[in-house]
């Protein structure tokens, strides 16, 4: 598939509700779907915005941040945007509202198959997945640390990744773990209904970085995934991802950047 095939199947599979497994609720609002998830996160996500012109889209920008200042419950919000999207006048009408730009990422796809296989390890790391909430906790915390997040975000990440767990939605979380300490970790998320599964939260503490863990971390997804029948995968990727990915194959069709809002 070339790079405009695997675009269309991303905008077509992928940017409905099965872009939101988990979510709490889901409203509609014109093109936009504003989802609120477990511990207190809106995200608000959309197909395209059709015709709308930027008077439009400043009011609907308007509008879903209204939607989520009426939930005292809601301390965070995101908005996803994609630099392949028609949308006059979006990103000044987010900065009007009070979002923040944040890094941008690729969104790479590509055939699960050509991450899969074994990659070596160094001595004394090991791969594995986990349940348990004590090490759902530690890997959070660890993700944290490595993304910069806000006091506080691990543990309510944490109980979101929890009731994901308990829903069996078929997400998977994997670290890489030297001497009990996690140092790598990431989460499968096979998309129902599609040909895809996403790697997301991709992570590596510094000083194990250019090991080879987070390409061994990667292929046991694809592995995983392509046993569940899936033979796309997708990734939003860091300038630290990117290259491994596009290494095994995959390709940049686009990009994405969060605008966050927080109470």
């Amino acid at each position: 598939m070339n790079p405009d095939e695997l675009l269309a199947a991303y905008d077509e599979q992928l940017r409905t509700d099965a872009e939101t497994p988990g979510a709490a609720s889901v409203t509609r609002l014109g093109p936009l779907r504003l989802v609120t998830f477990a511990g207190g996160r809106g995200f608000i996500t959309y197909q395209d915005l059709g015709d709308a012109d930027a008077d439009e889209i400043r009011r609907l920008v308007g509008e879903a941040l209204e939607h989520y200042r009426a939930d005292p419950g809601i301390t965070k919000v995101e908005w996803k945007t994609r630099g392949h999207d028609r949308a006059p006048g979006l990103h000044q009408a987010l900065l009007e509202n009070g979002f923040v730009q944040e890094e941008s990422e690729s969104i790479m796809i590509g055939e699960a198959k050509l991450l899969a296989g074994e990659v070596e390890l160094p001595d004394g790391v090991t791969l594995r997945k986990v349940t348990e909430p004590d090490d759902v906790l530690a890997m959070c915390r660890m993700q944290g640390e490595v993304f910069g997040d806000e006091p506080g975000d691990a543990e309510q990440m944490t109980q979101a990744m929890l009731s994901r767990l308990a829903k069996d939605d078929g997400m998977e979380l994997w670290v890489a773990e030297a001497d009990g300490v996690i140092v790598s970790a990431g989460r499968l998320e096979p998309v129902a209904g599609t040909e895809f599964a996403g790697v997301w939260g991709g992570s590596t503490r510094p000083e194990w970085r250019g090991k080879g863990i987070y390409r061994a971390l990667t292929a046991a997804r694809a592995n995983s995934a392509l046993a569940r029948g899936k033979s796309l995968m997708n990734s939003d990727s860091t300038e630290f991802s990117r290259p491994i990915l596009e290494r095994s194959g995959l390709l940049k069709v686009s990009t994405t950047t969060p605008y966050e809002w927080r109470r």
